[in-house]
């Protein structure tokens, strides 16, 4: 236990790093953690540097792993499966793939071009921003693992479940007819060798880092700036657990937002040490990541309007529910 403690500080948490910053900060420039300058400038290096670091090495082995597993090679084992099961196995593919909502969408297409259910592609489309490998660990050195496996557990039921529905209502005559027309060509896997797919993996990051790197930025700026300037009673007086609207407020603002999990991820963190709840912060990252404005749009392309909001109206009911949830027991994973 003491092993794993250790490690999940020094690994995950990178207090080495907390370190070496306060060092910088108090020694270099001349300023004490305790005060709103030196503190803001403690938790934006700190928690930039943190998270750009996890962030390579978890999309790097990710982006190895799913290698092997290309989009034909995935639509393929999706087929395999019907019902319930399918709408499980898509939202747990969501998890390993590290895209945004608006990424996700062309495979979104890919899939149901190649005659996917399309509520087991709406599940993969709910968890692929809200739930993926990288988020977790990033979540446990934020908070804890316990607060990110129920995430974890929280964003595939919600995947299947709206996943499920949307099967079960039989809507698949609101999607844009050209989406069904597309053609999608066999095209056998070449095996790739090692060095190839080491440098996949390698251009995934660079990839990734160039579309999410301002949102890691301005987030943790705008987590800095609740973190150290902005009180206490103020953020309570809105946000706080007490308050029966926290978690509707938090996902009516997330919702015309548009960022990465990496970018609210401080943002939340901010909120929880400021005694905001856990749910309600939980509410806002899914909000953001799961019904972001431009996504929205974007999938307005694909669909029509009565699928889109009912797609919009179940994920938004999910959020609340597991926003009111996690405050009424969220206390029992801190």
């Amino acid at each position: 236990m003491f092993i794993f403690e250790w490690l999940n500080n020094q690994l995950l948490r990178m207090e080495w790093l907390y370190n070496l910053v306060k060092l910088l900060v108090e020694n270099v420039f001349g300023l004490s953690i305790q005060d709103r300058l030196g503190g803001s400038i403690h938790f934006y290096i700190y928690d930039v540097i943190k998270i750009f670091i996890l962030l390579s090495v978890l999309i790097f082995t990710i982006s190895y792993i799913q290698s092997f597993f290309p989009p034909e090679r995935t639509r393929k084992i999706l087929g395999r499966y019907k019902g319930v099961s399918a709408n499980i196995l898509g939202a747990l593919l969501g998890t390993v793939t590290p895209f945004c909502s608006c990424s996700s969408i062309p495979l979104f297409i890919g899939f149901t071009s190649a005659g996917l259910p399309i509520g087991v592609t709406f599940s993969f489309l709910i968890s692929s921003p809200l739930v993926d490998l990288a988020s977790v660990i990033l979540l446990a050195s934020i908070f804890n693992w316990k607060i990110a496996i129920a995430y974890v557990a929280v964003g595939i039921v919600l995947a299947v479940i709206g996943g499920t529905i949307i099967s079960k209502a039989k809507l698949e005559k609101y999607v844009e007819p050209f989406v069904f027309g597309n053609k999608i060509l066999e095209v056998d896997q070449e095996e790739l060798t090692t060095g190839e797919r080491m440098e996949y993996a390698r251009d995934q990051v660079l990839d990734i880092i160039k579309k999410v790197w301002l949102y890691i930025l301005i987030g943790v700026g705008i987590g800095a700036a609740i973190h150290n300037w902005i009180p206490e009673n103020i953020i309570s007086a809105v946000l706080g657990q007490d308050k029966w609207y926290s978690v509707l407020l938090a996902t009516l603002v997330g919702v015309p937002m548009y960022a990465d999990i990496f970018g609210t991820l401080p943002i939340a963190e901010a909120l929880v040490l400021k005694g905001v709840g856990i749910g309600t912060a939980l509410s806002f990252m899914m909000a953001v990541t799961a019904l972001s404005l431009p996504s929205m749009i974007l999938l307005k392309k694909v669909v029509k309007m009565r699928l889109l909001a009912i797609f919009a109206g179940i994920v938004t009911l999910g959020i609340l529910i597991i926003g009111y949830f996690f405050n009424a027991f969220g206390y029992l994973l801190m």
